[in-house]
Parts: structure tokens; C-alpha cells; sequence
């Protein structure tokens, strides 16, 4: 095993650290409050009626810093401490490369490494040696984080760096505004550099946005009449600055190609569009509780799916209200209502009556390890007598952060069971596999943990950042049945000191069976 940060693994997950720190809650219309709760204190929850435009003259005070380009020093929200990953880990790739892997690199329905791409995005960095001067990998960054869905994190980075610094970065921060509905920061920062404004629409719906309505009729006008506008563009800002037309002109058809400024017009115009068949950053726009509860369900799943909101968030939406019918959704709100219900009372034979209900509902969707992280640790304490109960507490237990102190106090009852404990151990036997893939696995951690010469090499070559990506493109490759791909990927993670993430990954490939 390698020396150095690596070995000291936190447990917590690069979302979870941000929620549990408060990094992005003030970002959020509620002020980082949940559905269920109240707003934060001394922050008013964002009304439903929010009105397009500030209520007074005043302009929110704003720091802004030079547009020159140049970012110094590592760069992130989550310090290396927490991560395990140093500073130099992008230092010594090729930033084309490295933009290209970030791109392409498949974490869909893979939490573990769902998380480990988080915590590399995330994490405190320096961009490579031959990009000292240049944005390009922090732009990447931002671009996979909402790709992801997790656009909170994503704009809160682009605040840390100060948006203004580079053209690309204020174009993407301003859209990420328009997403969450924080766009007033935004409009303001405008307001005291025009030179930043992506664009002669951005500046038009921001003069309205700040209570100028006069300068934007003026802008409006002249570069309408200059053809500075698309169709779909100019129409939607007529209406919201002359919002009585609304009325004599018939409802607008869907829009062919929608971006954040069209997507926040048409909501602003009360005209909003779904956002199930748009790309998931959209989805965030429905957790500010504008188009229902339902639709906020479907987000927030959509992007729990993805690792951009932690469980406690998830069961924050599930749980706030009673279901309003059934089947779908309702279905599954239902049945982890009446399991939690069961956990809150610690009603032990309640709790194995609606243990596997609750588990079939989140697998339907996907998402049993975060179900598993709210749930799996203190079922590990519960003593379930029916076999299918005993069954999916012991799984459960198995995905939870926790699963290597379960491994100890739990009591296999197959053979699968007694490798999965030996897996969480770090010492799972190969006589004890169920399966070719668990003998794979066991490959994977039957000698103590060591580099091949190639990991050497892009570790001494501060590649550790490229490294980790390939290792998490070999473990997709696994889960689809190259089990060669698999070893590989649990190699890596074990040689750089990620034995976590390592055993993680290889529990969840077991457990949760992506390939069926």
C-alpha cells in the first residue's frame, strides 16, 4: 500500500460532507431548509408566488474579482483532509486528456463510484503543470458536477473562485443561478460589471430582475430591432416585461432546444416545463417547490440517483407529507413512510413486516445504497426472525457506512452471506465465494494491497486524478461482466489506499447486481 493522505479514508461522502457543513445550504431558495422544516434562522423560506422582479430599489452588496483568467493556488470546497487526495493529484496530466476522461467517465447507478467522482471533482486541487494560467480543468469540473444533477455544489465552487475571473465560468455560474432561482446575486453582479453579462438577454431579464424596468425596455427594444435575439428568446422576454400580453397571445408551443434563461422565462411567465425529459440539472429547479410535490419527488429520486443529494435530503421530501394516491411514486413514499414509522417506534415486529416492502420500493429506483446509509446501521441491531426480513436487514447493513462494524456483530446465515462478511472485512476467502464474480473479487483482495508498475509510474507522475478515472472506467467495465475489469479497478483502489472505496465497490457489485 502506498503512504501518504490516502490511508485516512473518511467515511462520509463528498455530498454528505457538504450538506452535514452547511457549504451549499445558503445557496437554496429555503435557505437549506427541507420541505418538513422550517427555513433556516433569520432566512425567509422563497414563496410560491415569488414575484419575477425585486420587491425594492436596493441591490444586494456584491465583492467581485478581476476578470483576468488567472486562478491561483488548489482549488475546491472540500479540503484534502476529508478527501484523502492531494493538492497535485491533476498536476501532471494532459488537460485535454484530462477533459475528455472527465467527460466520458460513466458513474450511472454506481454509488461508490458515484461518490469517489464527487470527492475528485470536489476536492481541494491544483489544475495541471502545462494549465497553471487557465480555467479549463476547473470548467470541466463544473461541467460534469451538472452533468450530474449536482448543481448547488457546482455554483458554490464557481462562488469560491470568484465568477468573474474568466468569461466561461461566469456564463456557466449565471446559469446555475437561473437553475436554483438565486439569480438576484447574479443580476447584481451585472449590475456592477455589464462587462460580465453572457449575454444582451441575460442583461435585459437582469435590469428587469433588479426593478430597472425602463433600461430594459430601452435594451429590449434596440436589440430587437438590431436582430440581437432567437425568436423563442425575444418573445418569452416581451412577455415578461409587458406580462399583460400574456393574456391576448395564445399559449407558447414547447420550445425545440431550452436553455436555463428560456427554462426560468417560461416559469417566471407561469408557463414552467417539465423537466423530466430535460437534462437533470433542471430537475433542481422542482425541489423549490414551484410545480408540486410529486414532481418534487421525481427530482429529488432523479437526482438522488446520481449522488447529487444525500439520503437525508431524499427522506426529507418522502417524508413530508402524507401520499395523495397511488401507485408509482405515492407507492414508494408510502412504503419507506410506514418502514421509518416502524423504526421510529423501534417496533421490531413492525419493522420486519415493512423492511422488504421499503427495499423493493427504493431497488425499483435504484436507490438502495443511500436507503441503506439512513437505515442499515441500526438494523443491524434489530433482531428479525423472518427470513426475508433477516435477508434485507443483512444487505442493508452490508451498503451502510457502517457495514464493517455490522460485519462484526452480524451472523451469517449462507454461504454468500459469510463471504460478504469476510469482503467487509477486507479478508473475504475464495473457498467461501457463491459465484465467479465473488471469486473475482476475492482475487482482488487476497494479497496485501500493492502498486502495479504502471500506478507507480502516473503516481510519481502527479497523475493520481487520471489514474482514479481510469480505475472507475475499469469498474463500469465490470459491472457489465468483465471481471477481469473488475479486479483491475478493486486493484488500484486498494494499491492507492482507497480500501474503502475498494470495499465498498466490491460490496455493492455483489449486492446490488447491476447487470440484471
Amino acid at each position: 500500500m502506498l503512504g501518504g493522505p490516502l490511508a485516512a479514508q473518511q467515511p462520509m461522502s463528498a455530498i454528505e460532507w457538504l450538506d452535514h457543513n452547511d457549504t451549499v445550504a445558503a445557496l437554496r431558495p429555503d435557505g437549506g431548509a427541507s420541505r418538513g422544516g422550517p427555513a433556516a434562522p433569520g432566512r425567509a423560506a422563497l414563496p410560491l408566488d415569488e414575484p419575477p422582479v425585486s420587491a425594492g430599489a436596493g441591490v444586494p452588496d456584491v465583492s467581485v474579482t478581476p476578470l483576468d483568467g488567472r486562478i491561483d493556488g488548489p482549488v475546491g470546497l472540500i479540503p484534502t483532509s476529508v478527501t484523502g487526495l492531494p493538492v497535485s493529484l491533476w498536476r501532471g496530466s494532459d488537460p485535454a486528456r484530462l477533459d475528455r476522461a472527465l467527460e466520458r467517465v460513466r458513474v450511472e447507478r454506481l454509488p461508490a463510484m458515484q461518490a469517489l467522482l464527487y470527492a475528485l471533482l470536489l476536492t481541494e486541487s491544483l489544475p495541471p503543470d502545462t494549465a497553471r494560467d487557465q480555467p479549463d480543468l476547473l470548467l470541466a469540473r463544473l461541467d460534469r458536477l451538472v452533468d450530474l444533477g449536482s448543481v448547488e455544489p457546482a455554483k458554490a465552487l464557481a462562488e469560491h473562485v470568484g465568477p468573474e475571473r474568466h468569461p466561461g465560468l461566469f456564463r456557466r455560474y449565471f446559469d446555475m443561478a437561473l437553475l436554483t432561482g438565486t439569480e438576484t446575486e447574479a443580476c447584481a453582479r451585472i449590475a456592477a460589471r455589464p462587462d460580465l453579462s453572457p449575454g444582451t438577454a441575460a442583461q435585459v431579464y437582469c435590469m428587469a430582475r433588479l426593478g430597472d424596468w425602463n433600461a430594459a425596455m430601452l435594451t429590449f427594444s434596440t436589440m430587437r430591432a438590431l436582430g440581437e435575439f432567437d425568436s423563442r428568446t425575444e418573445v418569452l422576454l416581451e412577455l415578461f416585461l409587458e406580462p399583460e400580453l400574456i393574456e391576448i397571445r395564445p399559449a407558447l408551443a414547447p420550445p425545440s432546444e431550452v436553455t436555463p434563461m428560456i427554462f426560468r422565462l417560461q416559469e417566471a411567465l407561469g408557463q414552467p416545463l417539465a423537466t423530466a425529459t430535460l437534462p437533470r440539472a433542471y430537475s433542481i429547479a422542482d425541489l423549490r417547490d414551484v410545480s408540486g410535490w410529486k414532481a418534487e419527488l421525481e427530482a429529488v429520486e432523479r437526482l438522488a440517483r446520481t449522488g447529487a443529494l444525500s439520503g437525508n435530503r431524499l427522506l426529507g421530501v418522502y417524508t413530508a407529507r402524507r401520499p395523495a394516491a397511488s401507485g408509482g411514486v405515492w407507492d414508494r413514499v408510502a412504503a419507506v413512510q410506514a418502514f421509518d414509522a416502524a423504526m421510529q417506534a423501534r417496533d421490531t415486529d413492525e419493522i420486519g413486516d415493512r423492511v422488504t416492502a421499503a427495499w423493493a420500493a427504493m431497488r425499483s429506483v435504484e436507490l438502495e445504497v443511500l436507503f441503506a446509509g439512513l437505515y442499515g446501521a441500526d438494523l443491524a441491531d434489530v433482531q428479525l426472525t423472518g427470513s426475508a426480513a433477516r435477508r434485507t436487514a443483512f444487505r442493508m447493513a452490508m451498503l451502510s457506512p457502517g457495514y464493517e462494524a455490522a460485519a462484526a456483530t452480524l451472523t451469517p446465515a449462507t454461504r454468500e452471506e459469510t463471504f460478504l462478511i469476510g469482503l467487509a472485512k477486507g479478508t473475504p476467502r475464495v473457498e467461501d465465494a457463491p459465484s465467479a464474480l465473488a471469486r473475482a473479487v476475492a482475487q482482488a483482495f487476497a494479497d496485501p494491497a500493492q502498486a502495479i508498475p504502471e500506478t507507480r509510474q502516473m503516481i510519481a507522475a502527479n497523475r493520481l486524478g487520471e489514474l482514479l478515472l481510469q480505475a472507475i472506467a475499469l469498474y463500469a467495465s465490470g459491472v457489465q461482466g468483465e471481471h477481469k475489469d473488475a479486479v483491475r479497478a478493486l486493484a488500484t483502489f486498494r494499491a492507492v489506499g482507497l480500501e474503502d472505496t475498494a470495499r465498498q465497490a466490491a460490496l455493492q457489485l455483489l449486492i446490488l447486481d447491476r447487470n440484471r
